[in-house]
């Protein structure tokens, strides 16, 4: 690890793991204010501010902690908390539902970018699996499949945005769709725009730092577990360096802002097989997508399968299913519960 906790006891990098998630929250819950503010007034929308900014944003640290992973040559976390961290993200999408209670969150959320993000994030998936598949070819230590990821992200997002401008489909409006003012007309709120990105630079900045603690604290505390390598990077690290999206994303049902809620880990997820060219980039003695093993694989499909499940619910737009949650919602918690079980028994 970056840090050297090996000295310190249990309970204190406990404390410290707790602290770090606290000011995650209090950081994260400024950030969905800001954010959704910054939404209106570029005109970008909460979806496009969410899977972009918001999504790249809350994902830091665990883009770090994969890059660390692939620094000492620990491929096996460093994939494994890659690819976990997307079915975690998914899952706490889930519990997000849960907490917003007026309706199923997949129906009052609905929007083109939102599938296409979904989309998007099944067909960057799907590429990594026929890399890994493939021949192994690299040059200078990196794979040519890295420079495709970015290029397919990058085109993706492009895709996403011009199918948002065209409105060539649109959700159907009922009385618990969220409606949003895309632009802001006031020009003296328009002038405080510089400042806000500002402040968003700044949150940014603390959750990311934040984020790096619980990083390095989680992996400590796993390590005392016994848990396989595998296991650690796709429960234990996953699921810690995600705390910002699930932070984020409560706190922007609580304020009312749907979309940014699901787009925030829709987006991140996208963003988070970006980790792997990190990784690819960082570890030199091959190429990063062929030390995939079975048990990262099933980490994948579980993620594809989450996110297909997710869109069917988008899709679907069920007002209130069991227990107020959509179906989707039920099924995904259900399916993470399983992988859970398959993978601290491997």
């Amino acid at each position: 690890m970056l840090l050297d906790l090996t000295a310190l006891p249990t309970a204190l990098i406990a404390a410290v793991f707790l602290a770090a998630a606290i000011a995650i929250g209090f950081a994260g819950t400024k950030l969905t204010g800001v954010a959704e503010r910054l939404a209106s007034l570029t005109g970008l929308g909460q979806a496009t501010m969410g899977a972009v900014f918001l999504g790249a944003t809350t994902s830091l640290s665990g883009s770090i902690t994969t890059g660390w992973a692939a620094g000492f040559g620990e491929t096996d976390l460093a994939i494994s908390n890659a690819v976990g961290g997307i079915a975690v993200q998914t899952a706490y999408l889930a519990v997000a539902d849960i907490v917003y209670r007026k309706a199923n969150l997949e129906h009052a959320a609905a929007s083109l970018e939102n599938l296409a993000y979904g989309a998007l994030l099944i067909a960057l998936l799907a590429f990594v699996l026929c890399v890994m598949s493939a021949p192994e070819v690299t040059v200078l230590g990196i794979h040519p499949a890295s420079l495709i990821l970015v290029v397919g992200y990058v085109s993706g997002l492009r895709i996403v945005s011009h199918a948002g401008a065209e409105r060539m489909w649109q959700p159907r409006q009922t009385a618990d769709t969220q409606t949003e003012e895309r632009f802001e007309t006031d020009p003296v709120a328009k002038r405080a725009t510089p400042r806000l990105w500002l402040v968003f630079a700044g949150l940014a900045l603390v959750t990311a730092a934040c984020g790096f603690v619980v990083a390095e604290t989680g992996v400590s505390l796993s390590e005392r577990t016994g848990l396989s390598r595998t296991a650690v990077g796709a429960l234990f690290t996953a699921s810690v360096t995600s705390l910002p999206e699930l932070v984020t994303a409560i706190a922007a049902v609580h304020r009312g802002a749907l979309r940014l809620a699901v787009s925030d880990i829709i987006g991140g997820n996208s963003f988070d097989v970006l980790f792997l060219i990190v990784a690819d980039v960082i570890w030199l003695d091959g190429s990063i997508y062929h030390a995939f093993t079975n048990l990262h694989v099933y980490v994948v499909a579980v993620s594809m399968l989450m996110t297909g499940i997710l869109l069917l619910g988008l899709l679907r737009r069920e007002r209130l299913g069991f227990g107020g949650i959509g179906f989707e919602s039920a099924l995904i918690l259900a399916l993470y519960a399983v992988s859970v079980v398959v993978l601290i028994g491997v």
